[in-house]
């Protein structure tokens, strides 16, 4: 059947949003036109006698004379205009009035401009009108700059937008400045719930019982004991602390206030601290709640550790309100305190204390299992192939957090897209971990044959003796091509152990050295490629010298300081000879670990030549291909290498 031609179509509704920009450029264009507008008319001023004088001569054709304001606005007749050019400039104006005069309080235009008609012919006698002006023009010429003033200042000072906090000073403009800026989400609002939040077993069993809490207060108090005052949520960045305090409010269903610890601090004198006793002056009357400071070593940072110079500083009394607010002389029953820092030992010790913060719930980078179980959450809404492997992926991500796993998914669905696939693979997601890590690929990056033949012996060093020591992180691959601003990259799954031992952070320091070792004897000499390698060797080398009491010179002694109480001390925890003998010591290390790897790679230099050419001719290899050459890695258990399939290696290649 056909299509009917007149079917009526839904009628599009156009939404109009005001916008303040309007009432400016209005008012702008109204004021132009005020004083810019004269009626397109230039009069030229003359004298009463010289208008006189034009009158006897039957010049003119018409004269409107403004009694109130003693005004005169002469025409002159269009055939005699041409003798008055000269008085215009030379340019005779179309539009009339010609002239305009101005007269005194005492001129009788009456008795005037009747003598004068006498003395002419009827037929060329001048029309004469006589009118008074009423009109609010003047008042408006006056009141027209002040009122623009006024609401300049009223709309520049108030806020647009009390939801996204608009104008100065926050939601209500400047005058509200020392207003809470904290955004509520009411019961039922917030959609996030335990299920979301995948892993994080420790720390989601910890806020779980405060949810009971706010659920179940009986079941506590009946026993004599007491709703927690606040839990601190510390862990590194996107691990999910904010993730997990909003499964916190969804769980408890209760009132959830929000706020960054930035928020609180101010150019303003005051305003901070007026900011926190607003913040809980809202939460008492909403209690039970939540208030979750996100952030909160902006403004809790250790007051010794205050890098402002004034003895009244904002932010001091900013956090002094608000260890007051927590735990001093009111009550805050009802209110529960939740705060998420990555900095907690900059913290403020008085901040940290039991009857504020409670607890401290450590929110760790998650394990393999919760790994799988993150991929899981963020994979939902991915089209992924047939023969996806989750566990492998999760295998390939040690040390990545709950953010970088979402970038990952996001990145590799990018990649697939580009490729013009119909599904994500398990290559493309490698992909995705390569570019996270490494960045992107410049195979357009000009080296020199003899470069690239310097950087393949480089990372083939790094791959032989990693693969050789029982103890370094197992090698997954190893590639020449630039990515980021690394010329070659050796790719390890490190294995996520609890405790290092000082054997495998020796092995470790081989591993980091071998590409400066194998530059040195190949060339004859080091190149600057090795710069991030020596940077890291270095620090391994004095953490375990002055840190894990690693050194029998030194002995079992640690200058670490991990609670941060020497703040800007410049002065070092020991003495010139100490530092003499700890440099010595670290020196020592190095020079060890040097000949060790030295040794290694001239043991194996046969094997080590032989990975070198193949990796100028693949550019990139993997594992198995240093297994068919050094043959199974050194301390490896049956089953434990994670070998990519052969289509996978195609692809790279």
């Amino acid at each position: 059947m056909a299509e009917k031609k007149n079917e009526r179509q839904p009628r599009k509704v156009i939404k109009f949003n005001f916008n303040i920009s309007w009432l400016y450029i209005i008012l702008l264009i109204g004021i132009g036109w005020m004083f810019f507008n004269q009626g397109g008319a230039n009069p030229q001023k003359e004298e009463w006698a010289d208008v006189r004088k034009q009158w006897l001569a039957g010049d003119i054709k018409e004269v409107v004379f403004i009694r109130n304001e003693y005004e005169g606005r002469v025409t002159i007749k269009p055939d005699r205009l041409a003798a008055y050019e000269e008085s215009f400039g030379g340019d005779v104006p179309e539009k009339s009035p010609h002239f305009v005069f101005l007269v005194s309080g005492s001129f009788n235009a009456e008795e005037m401009f009747g003598e004068l008609n006498a003395q002419l012919p009827e037929d060329e006698q001048v029309k004469v009108v006589i009118e008074n002006h009423e009109s609010w023009w003047g008042m408006i010429d006056w009141l027209i700059f002040p009122l623009f003033l006024i609401l300049m200042w009223v709309f520049m000072f108030r806020g647009m937008n009390k939801n996204m906090g608009g104008g100065p000073g926050g939601p209500g403009g400047i005058f509200n400045v020392g207003k809470s800026t904290g955004k509520l989400a009411e019961k039922d609002s917030i959609k996030v719930t335990f299920k979301d939040v995948a892993g994080l077993y420790g720390a989601k069993d910890e806020v779980m019982e405060i949810v009971d809490f706010l659920k179940n207060p009986k079941k506590y108090t009946a026993l004599g004991g007491k709703i927690p005052k606040g839990a601190l949520l510390v862990g590194p960045p996107g691990t999910g602390k904010t993730l997990l305090a909003k499964a916190v409010a969804g769980e408890a269903n209760v009132p959830f206030f929000s706020i960054s610890g930035s928020d609180f601090v101010e150019m303003f004198v005051g305003v901070g601290a007026s900011r926190v006793r607003d913040l809980f002056r809202q939460a008492k009357e909403k209690s039970p709640c939540i208030v979750f400071i996100d952030e909160i070593d902006a403004v809790g940072r250790a007051r010794s550790k205050n890098g402002g110079f004034s003895s009244n500083d904002e932010r001091e009394n900013t956090l002094n309100q608000l260890l007051t607010e927590m735990d001093g002389f009111g009550s805050n029953s009802g209110v529960i305190i939740l705060a998420a820092t990555n900095r907690a030992d900059i913290l403020d010790k008085a901040l940290m204390r039991a009857g504020r913060f409670d607890r401290q719930i450590h929110v760790e980078l998650p394990d393999l299992k919760e790994r799988e179980e993150i991929f899981n959450v963020h994979l939902r809404n991915l089209k992924l192939a047939d023969d996806f492997d989750l566990e492998f992926l999760a295998k390939h991500t040690p040390g990545f957090s709950g953010a970088d796993i979402a970038n990952v998914c996001n990145e590799a669905a990018l990649t697939a897209a580009r490729h013009d696939k119909k599904a994500i693979d398990k290559q493309d997601f490698l992909d995705a971990v390569d570019r996270i890590i490494g960045g992107l690929e410049r195979k357009s990056k000009i080296i020199t044959p003899e470069e690239k033949k310097s950087i393949a012996h480089h990372e083939a060093g790094h791959a032989t003796v990693s693969w050789l020591l029982p103890h370094a992180n197992p090698l997954f691959k190893v590639t020449i091509v630039p990515r980021g601003q690394a010329l070659g990259a050796a790719w390890y799954l490190p294995e996520e152990r609890q405790l290092v031992t000082k054997e495998q952070m020796r092995d470790e320091m081989c591993s980091l050295i071998a590409g400066r070792v194998a530059e040195e004897m190949v060339n004859g000499q080091p190149s600057t490629g090795a710069l991030n390698d020596l940077e890291r060797l270095t620090k391994m080398a004095y953490g375990m010298v002055t840190y894990y009491g690693m050194s029998d010179k030194i002995g079992n002694i640690s200058y670490y300081d991990s609670t941060g109480s020497r703040g800007y001390e410049l002065t070092r925890p020991y003495s010139e000879k100490t530092a003499e003998l700890i440099d010595k010591e670290v020196k020592d290390l190095i020079n060890d670990i040097h000949e060790r790897t030295r040794t290694i790679l001239s043991e194996n230099n046969e094997g080590f030549l032989q990975l070198a050419s193949l990796l100028l001719e693949k550019e990139v290899i993997f594992a198995d291909d240093l297994e068919r050459i050094f043959g199974p890695r050194a301390g490896a258990k049956p089953g434990e290498e994670i070998k990519p399939d052969p289509e996978e290696v195609a692809t790279e290649e």
